[in-house]
């Protein structure tokens, strides 16, 4: 009887997951968490405008402010929810940590948003910024338990991956890039689903797939494979070359970096920083281009160069500042004033580059902020995490999580991109690994 009870008490230890005890129970119930997550969840990966129909869409609009109304209502409403729950959790404390280094970053932005040409709409960004920030930090301590954790992620994924398989069955026309699109006609029969694009599509299922991974470990196996093998040959029909080659790379290298420690510099930092010097460095400096498509590689990196060439120039324009947060790209200057010749880019979204938008943004200052943030401490909390006796496969998936968004970030565009769900798992993953290292079971 005594071993039998034994085995109970550590039963319910493991159940009282660290990463959602600091000191007593949440007094949060387990449904409210649990639908909220769920929302929030649901918000991310689908959205309130599934299926967008490009056909219509001209991609020539004189302003920055994307986000619709009923975005930033739902926006509004998750927040105000989910800051009642945090107040009555025991983990309030937890909540947009480190509070200082944040609390820096955000208020550099605004000082660079009030500088900006357009300080209404970058000054919008960043209070969208702030609530989206704050939503990843309380989204990790709804669930009651690790397990309702993996259960809630297998729920949301489920209902995500239903939403893009029936687009494709369904609706081909608004799931199936089509020759009729006004912007892109040549991504004609890549899949996207219920996203605006097939690389938004890749991109948010390759983080599913890492969801799937974890879910599989958390004792739901067959859920878990499941939803990997979805999303997996739902990538592979999208054309997205990044993710899928991503999706492999990230695996292998996310084991790599939790086995042989004195790799988590090169992997997270050095290769973050060979990738921007021989891409971004090709498209302004001919020695560099020239090594690059000596070794078959295209040297302008899907066309991104010109991109490059044209963030360079503004970043020496106004180095220090910036512009403030969306006021450069697809702002009238940009759009009507034909960018001193300097070709299609002057009508791109975005640099497809997060460092080079940041630099844009923010400066080199909220760079340099931006970065200790998401690159420098992540590796001392997955330190930290080591030494304790948090779920180690909790871990690996925010370690994942992390290395795809650095990685994606070197050709995409993501830091303070509030409506995606890579900025979102960005910050849920440098929020868990904080958690991990931090949170302790008493």
């Amino acid at each position: 009887m005594r071993g039998v009870e034994t085995e109970r008490i550590w039963s319910d230890l493991a159940e009282l997951s660290v990463h959602y005890r600091a000191e007593t129970q949440p007094r949060v119930s387990s449904a409210i968490g649990a639908a909220l997550f769920l929302c929030m969840f649901l918000f991310v990966w689908i959205g309130t405008s599934p299926y967008p129909d490009l056909g219509t869409v001209t991609g020539v609009t004189a302003t920055a402010a994307a986000s619709s109304s009923l975005n930033q209502l739902v926006t509004v409403f998750l927040t105000g929810s989910f800051l009642v729950c945090a107040l009555s959790s025991s983990m309030r404390n937890a909540v947009m940590q480190p509070r200082l280094l944040i609390g820096l970053i955000f208020f550099w932005l605004f000082a660079t948003a009030l500088l900006s040409a357009h300080p209404m709409i970058a000054s919008k960004k960043v209070v969208l910024s702030i609530l989206t920030a704050l939503n990843a930090s309380i989204f990790l301590i709804l669930p009651q338990s690790e397990r309702q954790m993996a259960r809630l992620l297998a729920i949301g994924s489920l209902i995500t991956l239903a939403f893009a398989y029936f687009g494709i069955i369904f609706m081909p026309q608004r799931a199936i890039h089509q020759a009729t699109e006004v912007i892109e006609p040549m991504l004609a029969g890549s899949w996207r689903g219920h996203y605006p694009h097939k690389n938004a599509a890749a991109a948010s299922l390759v983080l599913m797939s890492f969801f799937g991974l974890y879910i599989w470990k958390a004792g739901l196996p067959k859920t878990g494979l499941l939803i990997v093998a979805l999303c997996v040959f739902f990538v592979l029909h999208t054309g997205g070359k990044t993710s899928t080659a991503m999706l492999p790379f990230i695996v292998l290298m996310s084991l790599v970096f939790v086995r042989m420690k004195w790799t988590r510099v090169f992997i997270s930092i050095g290769g973050i920083v060979a990738f921007n010097v021989v891409a971004v460095g090709a498209a302004v400096f001919d020695p560099l281009r020239e090594l690059v498509q000596s070794l078959g590689v295209d040297a302008s990196f899907t066309n991104r160069s010109d991109i490059w060439k044209l963030a360079f120039a503004a970043i020496s324009a106004k180095p220090i500042f910036g512009y403030g947060l969306d006021s450069f790209w697809k702002t009238p200057e940009m759009v009507y004033a034909g960018g001193g010749g300097a070709s299609w880019a002057v009508a791109a979204f975005n640099a497809h580059n997060s460092f080079l938008d940041m630099m844009i943004n923010a400066g080199v200052i909220g760079l340099i902020l931006t970065l200790i943030w998401i690159t420098v401490l992540p590796l001392r909390y997955i330190k930290e995490a080591e030494s304790t006796d948090n779920d180690p496969i909790l871990t690996l998936l925010y370690i994942r999580l992390w290395l795809y968004g650095l990685y994606m970030s070197c050709m995409e565009s993501t830091f303070f991109q509030n409506g995606g769900a890579l900025w979102f798992c960005i910050m849920v993953a440098v929020f868990g690994l904080r958690l991990q290292a931090k949170a302790r079971l008493v």
